[in-house]
């Protein structure tokens, strides 16, 4: 650019080209070089003999300028040369990237931010990954299918009652698959509805802790809260803009206290009812996949007259069957059950919270309620006050199961009848036998479930590795969903399979593992096969598992499993081995010589003590040793020989028995 400007005015001046152009170019390299005199001059004495050695004025000044450029590295030199620049020319120099930028815990490598609930974000980064990875919800099954299902299996809940323990049962051709425990120190607060008091609000967790009355705070989290009721709906949805700390809420208990974990909450209230759960401020009605498409266009029907605008419904799997009366009397009786709930929130006020607002019935009406549809052939219940219960709720919500309730009169123990006490018992174990001798280990750890699937015993039927090991598989998949469901496993679920080869053998055990799961009530969901070969799945925990009902933490190890000795306990002789104790010590070989000198140390300074001691007491006489004749007698010269050949032969023996080299071997007895 600088170069076009100096033709130009060597166009414009003719005569004497040369000097002219040399004058001009010294009275440029002159104002420019004022603030850097000293570097200058060095530049104009490197210019002078470039000048000689080249002839021409207009290289030379455009050389030096480069060079003044590379030796200053001062973009804001370029913009002082406007002189040089003819009108209109626009000099854009790129800075370089600052030190600072690059150095680590600066610039790029700092921790990046997201605008808004980190939690609502993660919430639809899931469903985006599930639409793109083509994760299907399930598909909608037809009536013929539906009735194959439910004909497949035969069904049956146990009851018994025994003292303030209820237990229910429910078998699947007489194998346990479900069990629910009711006692005092297990009371389960899923479903109540409170009127909490905000504790303190964590901006940069997105939560609130919230006192409900129960001793541990209970957490309610951003995604949990129901910003339309506070009138945000519009607005920036931040938890910290909505929750104050002493202010009241109402709550409801998603999630049992689980381990060091408080009470999960939401301030969205849903109501369960007999054939559908009833959410007061919803707008979404939605109908159970696992019903047939004819009964869901039948329901779908109904709803629409009787579900009033501003609320929602969930049509359980229940309602099959269920005539639009009984449907109306369910919604009304669950409208009037939360008009309720607010009269007593509005009466009670914030100075009285934390306050019990509505509690879910008992464990033995909570569980009739959910699971006892048509699909079971029968009940089974033991008690008298179970029986009342059972029968008092089935005959007033439907009278059209109330055949299908038998009681137990017997004298004999229900669950021995049906074995259910055994099948706890091994549900209770660590290990699983699988019948055709294959086993299961599963271990439950603070952040996933693990099951590992081993052969065994079972090596097949003729055919090849990969058959025998496909048929294992098959087998383990149908009893790790019988296990989740028994144990009432939850959370992330991760499945080690046996390796197999072939592509379609992988997928059919995926399938037979997903078919299983349709049994299964509890929300769960599938995810991929890592490389790795392991299955990775995740269902939804809501309560304590089985052996958390049945067994309380070790006081000694602290439900660790292993007593920690960090002092090595000392054996007799010395020590045992040299070599192992040599091992041991590995690098700590100046510390124990040092220590075993200063031991001997003692040990001289001690003797020395004795010796003195001993020289100025005054000398004891000793008494003369008796003699006294050897009570072992021979009678021949041979025998005394044969009795000195097995003295050395026991020797040997022990010599061999304490030699601290090899194992050990037994010598045979004298």
């Amino acid at each position: 650019r600088r170069r076009g400007g100096r033709r130009r005015r060597r166009g414009e001046a003719a005569e004497d080209e040369g000097a002219e152009q040399q004058t001009d170019d010294e009275h440029a390299d002159r104002a420019e070089d004022e603030p850097e005199a000293a570097q200058e001059s060095a530049d104009e004495a490197d210019d002078e003999d470039d000048e000689r050695e080249s002839g021409a004025s207009g290289s030379s000044s455009s050389r030096r300028r480069r060079r003044r450029r590379r030796r200053s590295g001062d973009a804001v030199a370029e913009g002082e040369n406007g002189s040089d620049d003819p009108e209109r020319t626009v000099v854009k120099v790129r800075e370089p990237r600052k030190k600072e930028e690059r150095e680590p815990g600066t610039g790029f490598d700092e921790v990046q931010s997201i605008k808004g609930s980190t939690r609502m974000e993660a919430k639809k980064q899931r469903r985006r990954e599930g639409r793109e990875q083509g994760r299907r919800r399930v598909p909608i099954i037809t009536e013929a299918e539906f009735l194959a299902r439910r004909e497949a299996v035969e069904r049956v809940m146990v009851v018994r009652q025994s003292g303030e323990r209820t237990q229910i049962g429910v078998l699947e051709d007489n194998v346990l698959v479900e069990h629910y425990v009711n006692k005092e120190q297990a009371t389960s607060y899923v479903g109540n509805v409170y009127l909490g008091k905000v504790q303190n609000v964590l901006p940069s967790m997105e939560a609130a802790f919230v006192d409900i009355g129960k001793g541990r705070n209970a957490v309610l989290y951003a995604g949990e809260v129901n910003f339309e009721a506070l009138g945000m709906a519009h607005g920036p949805r931040r938890i910290e803009t909505a929750l104050k700390s002493g202010q009241s809420v109402l709550v409801q208990v998603t999630k049992d206290p689980i381990g060091h974990k408080g009470a999960r909450l939401t301030s969205q209230v849903s109501l369960p009812g007999r054939y559908l759960v009833y959410v007061p401020e919803g707008s979404m009605t939605g109908i159970s996949r696992k019903l047939p498409d004819t009964e869901r266009a039948r329901l779908k029907t109904i709803l629409k007259k009787i579900v009033p605008e501003d609320a929602g419904v969930i049509v359980r799997t229940a309602a099959e069957g269920a005539s639009e009366d009984e449907l109306r009397r369910d919604v009304e009786r669950l409208q009037q059950q939360w008009e309720d709930i607010q009269k007593k929130a509005k009466s009670t006020g914030s100075s009285n919270a934390p306050t019990l607002l509505y509690g879910e019935p008992d464990m033995t009406v909570r569980v009739v309620r959910d699971i006892f549809n048509e699909d079971f052939s029968k009940v089974i219940v033991s008690g008298d006050d179970a029986w009342e219960t059972i029968h008092g709720y089935v005959s007033h919500v439907a009278p059209d199961l109330t055949d299908r309730l038998s009681r137990w009169t017997s004298e004999v123990d229900i669950f021995a009848t049906y074995r259910i006490d055994e099948q706890l018992m091994k549900a209770l174990d660590r290990k699983v036998y699988l019948p055709s001798g294959g086993s299961l280990v599963i271990d439950k750890t603070e952040a996933m479930v693990v099951v590992d699937v081993n052969t065994g015993k079972f090596t097949g039927q003729g055919g090849n590795l990969e058959e025998t090991v496909t048929k294992n598989n098959l087998e383990a998949a149908e009893e790790i969903v019988r296990q989740l469901r028994l144990r009432d496993l939850g959370g992330i679920v991760v499945v080690d399979f046996i390796d197999m080869v072939l592509e379609s053998n992988r997928d059919l055990v995926l399938r037979r593992l997903l078919e299983c799961l349709g049994r299964d009530r509890t929300k769960h969901q599938v995810a991929e096969v890592t490389s790795l070969g392991l299955v990775q799945m995740t269902r939804k925990r809501v309560g304590q598992g089985l052996l958390e009902s049945f067994s309380e933490t070790c006081v000694h190890c602290n439900g660790r499993g292993v007593i920690v000795h960090m002092e090595q306990p000392a054996s007799a002789g010395g020590g045992g081995g040299g070599k192992r104790s040599k091992k041991r010590r590995g690098g700590g070989q100046d510390h124990d010589h040092g220590h075993e000198h200063d031991q001997a140390q003692e040990h001289t300074e001690a003797e020395t003590e004795a010796e003195v001691a001993a020289e100025v007491a005054a000398p004891v006489a000793l008494p003369e040793p008796e003699f006294v004749p050897d009570e072992e007698l021979y009678s021949s010269a041979a025998e005394a020989e044969a009795a000195v050949a097995r003295g050395r032969g026991r020797r040997r023996a022990t010599r061999k028995a304490s030699a601290p080299a090899g194992a050990p071997k037994t010598s045979a007895a004298p």
